[in-house]
């Protein structure tokens, strides 16, 4: 389990990183569309990295890989935005990792409703 410290930096890192997608990225670049989540941050403990998990809900799979790319090339401007939020001497490398886990929910969801479709034309 992780220290009760690296468990609020996880949050705080979450809280904040997901305000500056949203705002000042967002504004920044005018391609970063869809619904962008910050589903959950890893923040080591010596405070070096950070590994930033985030869900994409766009209308195609083009769009979601190009909103995501255009997090990836800018993990330098977040941090940027990030030290000036945050009151830390140093402010971790970022690393943005695409998070599945929502349309694998969404699939399991799919195939679940489909088998109890089946299951009452049966009876």
């Amino acid at each position: 389990m992780k220290p009760t410290r690296t468990q609020r930096l996880d949050s705080e890192f979450r809280r904040a990183i997901s305000e500056i997608v949203a705002g000042p990225l967002k504004n920044r670049e005018p391609g970063l569309s869809g619904i962008i989540s910050v589903t959950e941050t890893d923040v080591a403990p010596d405070l070096k990295t950070a590994k930033v998990y985030v869900s994409i809900l766009a209308a195609g799979e083009a769009e979601k890989k190009e909103s995501f790319r255009i997090l990836k090339e800018n993990a330098g401007f977040v941090r940027h935005e990030l030290s000036q939020v945050m009151r830390m001497r140093t402010v971790p490398q970022l690393t943005f990792l695409e998070d599945a886990s929502m349309e694998y929910g969404s699939k399991m969801d799919a195939i679940l409703s489909g088998l109890e479709i089946n299951h009452k034309d049966d009876e």
